[in-house]
């Protein structure tokens, strides 16, 4: 008997040590975890686009001579700044020229030969007044009367033959004008050169009926930059002109940018192999950052649909499927189910679960990171 009780007491004492060197020295380290505590704060709903947005300009011309000939001058290069009415590209024009000179010496002979034609007329008409006063006194026949009468009427008519000559030359001239100006291409409004694709001594052409040319000139006004971005259709009854709405650009990294929503389309792309999407036009709101963006560039819009302040948040990326999160809690993790309402990428609204103050795990990417689990809070390196 007494033996039964020295190895009883043999393995108490031994499972004891066990059970002190597990809580002692074989206790496992807790877990560091990252953490951030439930905030009172700013929540917005948001929808971001469903594909990549575009930088675009609104008011942007790609210019092609309406006429064929060799660039004798390139006034702006890219990068330039152009006013409304600017030559940016201009043609070889002699024969042009010729044809003005020539058209405006015709213009000259047909107002002498009116001048001509019309002194006569004047002449013929007194003439003809002074044969109907002696035909009054029977000193001249009749006939020479009706002959005065016929020559004014034919040099009458000489005459508005030669104003019509005349018209005709100005007619003439003004056509040869236009051909001649047909040798400068003009910007149709005040932007940037933002690109040239001729030089000088090249030979261009204009583009014939549905036969596209690439333009030798392009202009824009960065002025009119604006974003447009394609949306989720199940979002197209959220979205509304005047929402606001904030842009990302590739080409400004790690910032983003305050806009407006300025159009809607008003239907819904159904393309093959694609989601189905509306288009949004968003226009940033300051002018001097949209003029620094390329058209080109890709872009995405987040449309801010509501806003409420002073709600109880936490970051989006803290929240396990359910939805539910992981609160330290005494040393320990601990699943706990919340209740949210507006969320974004950012910041999800907690309704209820949580109070401000808990300790909500946000290093999540661990497999040792579970409920259970003993844990510390990470210290920020300083």
């Amino acid at each position: 008997m007494k033996k039964w009780l020295i190895r009883i007491s043999i393995l108490v004492a031994v499972l004891a040590a066990v059970l002190i060197l597990r809580a002692t020295v074989l206790a496992p380290e807790p877990v560091p975890v990252r953490i951030v505590r439930a905030a009172l704060g700013q929540v917005e709903e948001t929808v971001t686009n469903s594909r990549a947005g575009t930088v675009k300009a609104r008011r942007r011309a790609k210019l092609s001579p309406d006429s064929g000939g060799q660039v004798i001058e390139i006034p702006f290069r890219e990068g330039d700044r152009v006013e409304a009415g600017d030559v940016v590209l201009r043609l070889e024009s002699e024969s042009q020229k010729a044809r003005l000179e020539l058209a405006r010496q015709d213009e000259a002979a047909a107002r002498a030969e009116r001048e001509r034609a019309c002194l006569a007329a004047e002449r013929a008409k007194r003439e003809r007044q002074r044969f109907a006063r002696l035909a009054d006194d029977q000193i001249v026949s009749t006939d020479l009367l009706d002959a005065a009468e016929t020559g004014q009427l034919e040099t009458e008519a000489a005459c508005r033959a030669a104003a019509a000559q005349v018209a005709r030359a100005a007619a003439a001239i003004s056509v040869a004008q236009t051909e001649l100006g047909k040798r400068l291409l003009r910007s149709p409004f005040a932007g940037i050169v933002a690109e040239v694709s001729t030089e000088l001594g090249e030979w261009v052409t204009p583009s014939p009926p549905a036969l596209p040319v690439p333009p030798v000139i392009d202009v824009l006004d960065p002025i009119s930059i604006y974003i447009t971005a394609p949306m989720d259709e199940v979002d197209s009854a959220r979205i509304r002109v005047g929402q606001q709405a904030r842009v990302t650009v590739d080409s400004h990294q790690g910032r983003s940018f305050a806009g407006r929503i300025v159009r809607v389309a008003p239907y819904v792309l159904d393309l093959e192999a694609q989601n189905r999407t509306v288009d949004i036009d968003v226009e940033l709101e300051d002018e001097t950052i949209a003029g620094e963006m390329l058209p080109g560039t890709s872009a995405d819009v987040e449309v801010i649909l509501s806003v409420r302040d002073d709600v109880l948040r936490i970051p989006t990326s803290t929240l396990i499927e359910g939805p539910k999160v992981l609160v330290l809690t005494d040393g320990t993790l601990a699943e706990r189910p919340v209740e949210t309402g507006l969320r974004n990428w950012d910041y999800t609204e907690i309704v209820a679960g949580l109070d401000a103050g808990d300790r909500v795990v946000t290093s999540l990417d661990r497999t040792e990171v579970t409920a259970g689990a003993e844990a510390v809070e990470e210290q920020e390196e300083a």
